[in-house]
């Protein structure tokens, strides 16, 4: 098989500047959400994006969705691994008779990244196990700090993948990071952010986070099922809600306790 063609050149983000409809949607799940369907109105040409809204709204089928066209493995982990050739953007949909059907094709820009990360915080187990276990491609764990993931705990290995794998020239995709993660260690991550970002890095992050969606000039969607309409940082529910809460937290204990 021909090594698969990419003609970018390497240099600083934005790399994915959205998804487009390339064919028919189909039937299966999660080609039939509301959500997925609005995609290609998302403009994703900002250094930062972050998706907000409620459980439920497609956040995460979202960024899976970037990931997948995007090349990295469906688990999370790195854009390149050794001795694989770099993945290059392509379309996706359902696989019918072991056939990917087009439904999206991503909108790239003329660079691509040196370096990129996908990060789900519900299969993060699993790439610390591959990073840790040392097998001939999995990258060495001097890559992440010198501790091995599963020596530290859940906040502490999500913070060593940031500081250690986060820079400028990359790409990076990811699904509530602040699952594992204190106040300080969010304050921590936001700063890796806005560092890697002004160093030329993308990122398109799913949160609940008010502390991640203060970040600085990024670009906010609140998702639901009607799609996504752009926000400011205080329009949005997540933060009025936590605001509320904070300031008279007996009042919301009451009524869920009533309820």
């Amino acid at each position: 098989m021909a090594p698969r063609r990419d003609d970018r050149r390497f240099g600083p983000g934005s790399y994915l500047l959205g998804l487009e409809q390339v064919g028919e949607w189909a039937d299966a799940f999660p080609w039939n959400l509301p959500t997925l369907q609005r995609v290609p109105d998302l403009d994703l040409g900002a250094s930062v994006t972050l998706l907000a809204g409620e459980n439920g709204a497609g956040k995460s089928t979202v960024i899976e969705s970037l990931a997948q066209a995007m090349g990295f493995a469906a688990q999370g982990g790195e854009l390149e691994r050794s001795g694989e050739l770099p993945p290059v953007p392509r379309p996706i949909g359902p696989v019918v008779e072991g056939r990917v059907v087009p439904v999206l094709g991503p909108l790239v820009s003329r660079t691509r990244p040196r370096n990129g990360y996908f990060l789900r915080a519900e299969s993060f187990f699993n790439i610390a196990s591959f990073v840790d276990g040392g097998s001939t491609h999995a990258p060495d764990v001097s890559l992440y700090g010198g501790v091995g993931l599963h020596a530290q705990s859940h906040g502490q290995s999500f913070l060593a993948l940031a500081a250690n794998r986060f820079g400028g020239n990359g790409l990076y995709l990811l699904d509530e990071p602040e699952a594992a993660l204190s106040v300080t260690s969010l304050l921590a991550l936001l700063a890796i952010i806005v560092r890697a970002a002004e160093d030329g890095a993308q990122f398109v992050i799913a949160t609940h986070s008010p502390i991640l969606l203060a970040c600085p000039d990024a670009r906010i969607y609140e998702v639901d099922e009607d799609g996504f309409t752009e926000r400011g940082y205080d329009e949005l529910s997540a933060v009025a809600l936590t605001r509320a809460f904070l300031d008279a937290p007996q009042r919301y204990l009451c009524a869920v306790l009533e309820e």
